[in-house]
């Protein structure tokens, strides 16, 4: 007979919203390979409210360093607002549990680097959530361009143009480069262009503009991006968080194809479409059909990736050199926004401004004293 999967003892971190909707529902598909033992929130009526939800048997904390002490996770998933990303996974790492960080991952590339360290200091890792990646209609996808079936990706467009209300941004962390990070191109279209990111590959060089339009706020609510991939494929980035008609969307358009995306929160097969150039005969056309088995991007998918890593005994996708890159495209897009000249891929390292915060101290942007 064969032996029962291995059960992960797993901690959350945050208790919100994203905790009860996206991480929980992925526990419990997977509950067979992990278990929720423990939570953490400094408020404890959240608290109580999740462990209601999740069952009176997880642990509760007000304490991240007290939890880690008593409990010894194998896995935590962290689910806080972003200024607090960086110490809390580097606090994991140090004892020796896996990752799993609602994005970004962490402020900067500067805090990336102590990620880094620790991953390597503790042999655990830390991944990024971009369940984006995970849907198999995005796996389906990067396997045709990237094995060549739809011909060389020529020319594509990555949308994420959402809306957000003054009262969104009354949360006194939201909008702030201290404890946001970012505006859109932080907070909102990192899923879409890491997606862009994951189907194309290595890009080459960045040139963008960056505004407050609306919102009261010390980041950007909108923000434009020009990319040359290293392939040579040239691509258009939109962020926005002043668009009524909200939607996401990625178009790559190759030599022999069109692949397109066009959701809001999350795709399953059905949002992804093929049209073939009038060259391509209708039987290969064919072949490009979705998967038969769908599989929702969701944290669900991601964690299952992760757990399969995990029994591995190897690095689980969306961690290491895979969350750098899409850290560095942000810092990259910021940089060239603010200093008005394109940024090289690499060209962002220790020393450089933008290495360690993303408004790059730049006056018209970097938050005021005491600020």
């Amino acid at each position: 007979m064969p032996l029962p999967p291995v059960r992960r003892r797993v901690a959350v971190i945050g208790t919100g919203a994203i905790a009860g909707g996206g991480h929980l529902p992925a526990l419990r598909a997977h509950a067979d390979r992990a278990e929720l033992v423990a939570a953490v929130d400094v408020d404890p009526e959240r608290l109580d409210a999740f462990r209601a939800e999740a069952g009176e048997h997880v642990a509760a904390f007000t304490s991240v360093g007290a939890m880690l002490d008593a409990v010894r996770p194998d896995l935590v998933l962290i689910g806080t607002p972003p200024s607090l990303h960086r110490e809390q996974t580097v606090a994991a790492l140090e004892a020796g549990a896996w990752v799993l960080c609602e994005k970004p991952l962490c402020l900067s590339l500067a805090e990336y680097d102590e990620i880094a360290a620790a991953e390597e200091a503790s042999g655990a890792y830390a991944s990024v959530v971009f369940q984006h990646r995970y849907g198999s209609g995005a796996v389906h996808a990067r396997e045709l361009i990237t094995g060549g079936e739809l011909g060389a990706p020529l020319v594509a467009h990555c949308q994420t143009t959402w809306h957000r209300d003054a009262a969104y941004y009354a949360a006194p962390w939201r909008g702030r480069w201290a404890t946001e990070g970012g505006g859109p191109t932080m907070g909102h279209g990192i899923h879409q262009y890491d997606l862009l990111l994951h189907l194309l590959g290595a890009w080459d060089e960045v040139r963008a503009m960056a505004a407050r339009l609306v919102h009261d706020t010390e980041s950007e609510d909108v923000s434009t991006a020009l990319v040359r991939f290293r392939n040579g494929a040239l691509a258009t980035v939109v962020n926005s968080v002043l668009s009524p008609d909200e939607v996401s969307r990625i178009r790559v358009d190759c030599a022999d194809a069109t692949v397109e995306l066009t959701h809001l929160y999350g795709h399953g097969n059905d949002d992804w479409s093929y049209t073939p150039a009038r060259h391509v005969p209708a039987g290969r056309a064919a072949a490009w059909r979705a998967p038969a088995h769908d599989v929702p991007s969701s944290h669900t998918a991601q964690l299952g990736a992760l757990l399969d890593a995990h029994d591995a005994g190897t690095r689980p996708p969306g961690s290491g050199r895979e969350a750098r890159d899409t850290l560095e495209f942000a810092a990259a897009l910021y940089k060239a926004a603010f200093t008005g000249r394109p940024v090289r891929a690499g060209e962002i390292v220790p020393g450089d401004p933008f290495h360690a915060a993303m408004h790059g101290g730049h006056p018209d942007w970097a938050p005021g004293e005491g600020a």
